[in-house]
């Protein structure tokens, strides 16, 4: 086994795809898409051909960064007040607590207010985007990809150039600044996420087969943009020789999502069934690879133990010889002994994977994936030999009865125990009063209710009227508090009863909506205001007690509430 001195120990990159599945790769066997700098690396690289996540984005990226299972990090939704994190601590927190640098360029999508921010969660450098995608309604109104105004840490700032060169720049950057220290990089982009926007020229070699043999060209175009930058940076490590020492790993967050539509024949999943959102093996087995020369963790070859996002933690602590805090309870085990050794084994182990769309827990079984071996039960009630049977075409639950009931037991012992954890219940809050943020924006995007969930920047432009209208709040501080209900973001203003000046950057419609009041109930209070002709932000001022409350926030239609889309709080 290799030895680690502690001064000698490694840089980490962990690259973060998002909805790039496990067929959307040359490597994989994908007959018309070209990725010849990631097809490299896949050649050089230890791949684990059994490595799971959560099949959506929040889910996966909170079990990568907490070690343990969204069910019991809290995180297992994209929006609903259930995409942040609980002030947990991370793997960047881990890294920075040994000493390491810490940075992250992309896209977090595990909070966009103290405590839940990447800067709250162990990084010293964080460069990304708000929410779950660029120019989704909590981001910067007008990003688009190209030439956006990004926060650094937490202060917006435009940039040039496409939003995948901006990451993988800045990531050089950093590394160029910090390269005598141990550094941990987490890279996790928001490509090929939709919306599908790339240069024409990644795109156009793929045009001709849109509608034919794929679903979309600018989904390769995206991806083969992802691999023109990920060679970049393993040329610039090996310039700088810093490849050797260097932990490098390329992995995704989910299934794919516009790389597969089996109704129509279309694209290439590996022959998996499922795609991103979804139980069946698609939209969880994605692509891992990892390359550590200096501990031989190299050489093109394959290991299928199984393994998941919540190793990710033990994994890398020990590849990396780090102190973890004792009060780090994790959920999942070191891998390393196979990256060095394929022909270890791990101990066998079942994994399970709940998320569930919505701010309330996943149920046991509907919500619930158990994998055992080459076993999936599915929702409770569905088995499938996943080696037998790669496109999940035959449940064999009646031939195994005693398999189905040994797994649902397994399902029922682990749901038990985190039905125990504080987050099951207990929402995750955005903290009002600190010094460490004094403007909290909030959004519906992240807000509670029953509704279906609303996201896009265009919705908000549009005037869709969605009922989610409320938010977890901690009160840090006693005092008086001004809470500012508003119809369009601080970046694009206008009248709570009109239109902005349209944004040069939105090519969409605008529409005016027509509320008569603004009512507000927070902390036992409930304010109402009628709305002036004009008027861009309709304020309440409030005095609140220190404490953990419920705000909530609506637009009053005669008889009628809606939430509003966008407010900002500030202490007086």
């Amino acid at each position: 086994m290799f030895s680690l001195q502690s001064q000698d120990r490694p840089n980490v990159i962990l690259v973060l795809t998002d909805d790039q599945g496990i067929g959307d790769l040359g490597a994989h066997g994908n007959p018309w898409l070209k990725t010849p700098e990631i097809d490299a690396f896949y050649d050089d690289a230890v791949r684990m051909t059994n490595f799971h996540v959560s099949p959506l984005c929040t889910p996966t990226r909170a079990a990568i960064m907490t070690g343990k299972y969204p069910i019991n990090n809290g995180a297992w939704a994209t929006y609903k007040g259930r995409d942040a994190l609980s002030n947990s601590v991370t793997m960047a927190d881990v890294f920075q607590q040994n000493g390491y640098k810490t940075a992250l360029f992309g896209k977090w999508h595990l909070g966009d207010n103290y405590p839940n921010r990447p800067t709250d969660a162990g990084f010293d450098t964080a460069i990304h985007h708000l929410a779950g995608g660029i120019g989704e309604l909590s981001d910067y109104w007008g990003n688009d990809y190209f030439d956006d105004v990004y926060y650094v840490n937490n202060e917006p700032k435009q940039f040039k150039g496409y939003c995948t060169d901006v990451w993988f720049n800045e990531t050089i950057n950093f590394i160029k600044h910090n390269k005598d220290d141990p550094f941990f990089v987490y890279l996790p982009l928001n490509a090929p996420h939709d919306p599908l926007y790339v240069d024409e020229k990644y795109a156009a070699p793929y045009r001709h087969l849109e509608g034919k043999h794929i679903v979309s060209a600018n989904l390769y175009g995206m991806i083969a943009n992802i691999d023109e930058n990920f060679g970049k940076l393993n040329r610039f490590l090996k310039a700088e020789k810093l490849e050797k020492n260097t932990i490098v790993i390329f992995m995704s967050d989910n299934g794919t999502r516009f790389g597969y539509r089996a109704a129509d024949n279309l694209g290439y999943n590996k022959g998996f069934k499922g795609i991103k959102g979804q139980k069946e093996e698609g939209g969880h087995r994605v692509p891992f690879f990892i390359r550590y020369p200096k501990a031989k963790i190299k050489g093109g070859k394959d290991n299928n133990e199984l393994a998941a996002h919540i190793d990710l933690i033990p994994t890398l602590t020990s590849l990396c010889a780090l102190n973890v805090p004792d009060s780090l309870s994790l959920d999942g085990i070191d891998f390393s002994p196979v990256l060095q050794n394929t022909n270890a084994s791990l101990r066998e182990r079942a994994l399970f994977l709940h998320n569930r769309q919505d701010w309330r827990p996943p149920t046991q079984e509907h919500d619930g994936l158990v994998l055992q071996n080459e076993w999936r039960l599915l929702k409770g009630k569905e088995v499938y030999n996943i080696i037998d049977d790669i496109g999940q075409k035959q449940n064999l639950a009646k031939e195994h009865p005693q398999l189905v009931k040994d797994l649902k037991s397994k399902n029922t012992t682990f749901y038990t125990s985190a039905m125990a954890n504080d987050v099951f219940t207990e929402l995750p809050v955005t903290i009002i009063g600190s010094e460490h943020q004094k403007e909290i924006k909030l959004t519906i995007q992240h807000a509670i209710g029953d509704d279906s969930g609303i996201w896009k920047t265009e919705q908000v432009a549009a005037g869709v009227k969605n009922k989610n209208n409320r938010y977890a709040i901690e009160v840090a501080s006693a005092g008086t508090y001004k809470i500012s209900c508003m119809r369009w973001s601080k970046e694009v203003p206008g009248p709570v009863l009109g239109i902005p000046n349209k944004h040069p950057k939105s090519n969409f419609e605008y529409v005016a909506i027509s509320p008569d009041k603004v009512r507000i109930q927070i902390a036992n209070q409930i304010l109402e205001k009628t709305i002036n002709a004009n008027e861009a932000s309709i304020d309440f001022q409030v005095y609140l007690e220190k404490g953990k409350t419920l705000l909530v926030t609506d637009f009053v239609f005669g008889t009628d509430t809606y939430g509003v889309y966008y407010t900002y709080i500030n202490k007086i």
